[in-house]
C-alpha cells in the first residue's frame, strides 16, 4: 500500500513538473513587454556612457587648448 501511494507521489510530481516547464515555454504579452522594457534600459545606458564618454573627451581637449592658450599668453 505504501509503495503503491509513493509511485502515485512520484507520478503526480512528475506530472506538475512536467506541466511547470511546459508552461513556461510560451511567452504571454506581459513577458514579451518586460523584455522589450529591458532592452530600451540596456540602450539608453549604453547611449548614456557614451555620451559621458564624449563630454569627457570633449572636456579634456578642452583643457589642453586653455593650457596651450595660457602658455601662449605668458609668452607674449
Amino acid at each position: 500500500m505504501i509503495k503503491t501511494i509513493q509511485k502515485a507521489l512520484i507520478f503526480l510530481f512528475c506530472g506538475m513538473a512536467l506541466f511547470t516547464f511546459t508552461a513556461c515555454e510560451n511567452e504571454g504579452p506581459a513577458e514579451t513587454t518586460g523584455e522589450q522594457i529591458d532592452e530600451a534600459v540596456e540602450e539608453t545606458q549604453e547611449g548614456i556612457e557614451e555620451a559621458g564618454d564624449a563630454l569627457e573627451e570633449a572636456a579634456e581637449e578642452t583643457g589642453e587648448e586653455l593650457e596651450e592658450a595660457g602658455e601662449d599668453l605668458q609668452k607674449d
